[in-house]
């Protein structure tokens, strides 16, 4: 997810740095080239490669701001019926298996100070509260946890960018990685990071933006319609036509800095899908 505010104009470029932090005092930046295989693979997807450049990201690519993509991910057929302007909230092809109820550990880095902290647990209550198929639980150890929330690399947070995190496997299991800005707490309220957090593990659990039809609802700029993106944009059923900044839904592409609680029609989604 991206701060509408803090989009940043940028020149496409054939190669984008990557920040590798071994320690919070010690980042190395290492060049990475995007090539032009993946660049073309993105745009036949429907991607903006040009406006928002995709960025390098350990075994992936960021796309979109926040949207980690894997090569083989990017390399996938799309599926042109799903190619929409409808306006509906959208899922991806991959869910997460319940088995009626389960629940999904999370672990959340030490290096998020409390205020971050909050907002996680926040976010959790918020899924929670909805007695859905899945739960969330909070977990003191990195082994074994379904979710790990770990810090951004400090130049990914110099592009404005606020968290990522990719989509669900083959096999049923939500992705494992959510990736926070480590200066939340200087822009956001608790209600605003728990907004972050809970877009993330939205995207974790199989959920694509609900303005996936138009970027430009939340993010401004020109029409921009993200397509299939090898994963997947299937309609879910009983959600309305018409996403809008105002009806504020968690999932919508680029914050304004705001609370986003889930609204009537993200329950609607949530219900269907778990």
């Amino acid at each position: 997810m991206k701060k509408f505010n803090s989009l940043v104009a940028l020149t496409l470029l054939l190669s984008v740095l990557f920040v590798a932090c071994e320690q919070e005092e010690e980042e190395t930046m290492v060049k990475q080239e995007v090539s032009v295989k993946v660049l073309d693979a993105l745009e036949t997807s429907g991607f903006n490669v040009t406006d928002q450049p995709p960025i390098k990201f350990e075994d992936g690519y960021i796309v979109e701001g926040d949207i980690l993509l894997t090569y083989d991910d990017i390399m996938r057929p799309v599926k042109n019926d799903v190619i929409s302007t409808d306006s509906k909230q959208y899922s991806t092809d991959n869910l997460v298996a319940t088995n009626g109820n389960r629940t999904i550990t999370v672990f959340v880095s030490s290096r998020f100070n409390a205020a971050t902290q909050a907002g996680v647990d926040l976010a959790i209550q918020r899924y929670n509260a909805e007695g859905l198929e899945i739960n969330f639980q909070r977990v003191n150890s990195s082994n074994n946890a379904d979710i790990s929330i770990t810090r951004l690399n400090f130049f990914l947070e110099f592009f404005g960018v606020l968290g990522s995190a990719g989509f669900p496997t083959a096999n049923g299991d939500p992705f494992n990685q959510i990736s926070l800005s480590g200066r939340l707490s200087r822009q956001f309220d608790t209600g605003g990071i728990a907004t972050i957090v809970s877009h993330e593990m939205g995207h974790c659990i199989g959920f694509r933006h609900t303005d996936f039809f138009d970027r430009s609802v939340s993010c401004g700029g020109a029409t921009n319609n993200e397509g299939d993106g090898g994963v997947g944009a299937n309609l879910i059923p009983g959600t309305p036509a018409g996403a809008t900044v105002q009806a504020g839904s968690w999932m919508l592409a680029c914050s304004d800095g705001g609370d986003r609680p889930f609204n009537g029609d993200d329950l609607t989604a949530l219900n269907f899908l778990y």
